[in-house]
């Protein structure tokens, strides 16, 4: 995978269109407009990541070149009829809010603990006027016990066997976790949920590491 150029300022529609759409599946349709709201995403993100720390990536490119891409790649993955999805420890609404723009028949729910990260969700929700979502400002372990998903999704959390233990409640009986990691994590994650059907590891083009992890919740489990 090419190395993005040391770069702050925030990519154009089309730069972001020549980063991400190599890496995303071939021939498949994109949503339109898809490129131009990405670009206000990430000059959103810019602008708030000057005064907090949302993400440690501060590079736009390298954001639309990885992280854009595969969580574009995710939504891409993801079964035609999930209808509902949980963004576990969203953060920055990554892969969240590129799966929103993409797959706009799922309804998104961003749950981001810490209360700043929770407040740029709020506002790129509005700025990008994606109705079909909502931020739970809190720990997932908070929401109501019986409430589950088509779709648990998982990227860069902390205490991630906590965190993959917690998701796996959350996931709906024959419904999936997605959890976006690397090649060296990738038997970890498998192990900590053996209750689900691990597809083949997607692996981002050009990269030997970024792998969208893709697993179905047996459905005899509780």
């Amino acid at each position: 995978m090419p190395k993005p150029s040391a770069n702050l300022s925030t990519p154009t529609a089309n730069e972001i269109a020549s980063l991400a759409g190599p890496m995303l599946l071939r021939d498949a349709k994109l949503p339109d407009n898809l490129w131009e709201r990405l670009a206000a995403y990430l000059e959103l993100l810019q602008r708030w990541n000057q005064r907090m720390n949302l993400t440690a990536v501060r590079n736009m490119e390298e954001l639309a070149h990885v992280h854009i891409a595969e969580s574009l790649r995710c939504g891409q993955l993801l079964p035609l009829g999930a209808t509902t999805l949980l963004d576990f420890g969203s953060g920055a609404g990554l892969p969240g809010i590129p799966i929103l723009l993409l797959r706009p028949e799922i309804t998104v729910t961003l749950a981001e603990s810490q209360s700043k990260k929770a407040s740029f969700l709020r506002e790129a929700l509005r700025v990008l006027d994606l109705q079909q979502a909502e931020v739970h400002a809190g720990r997932v372990e908070d929401l109501p016990r019986a409430k589950q998903w088509d779709v648990v999704s998982l990227r860069a959390v902390d205490k991630m066997e906590l965190a993959l233990a917690e998701a796996s409640l959350r996931v709906r009986a024959g419904g999936w976790c997605a959890v976006l990691t690397t090649e060296e994590r990738r038997a970890r994650v498998c192990a900590l949920l053996p209750n689900f059907d691990w597809k083949t590891p997607d692996v981002l083009p050009g990269s030997k590491q970024r792998v969208v992890l893709l697993g179905q919740k047996s459905a005899a489990a509780n």
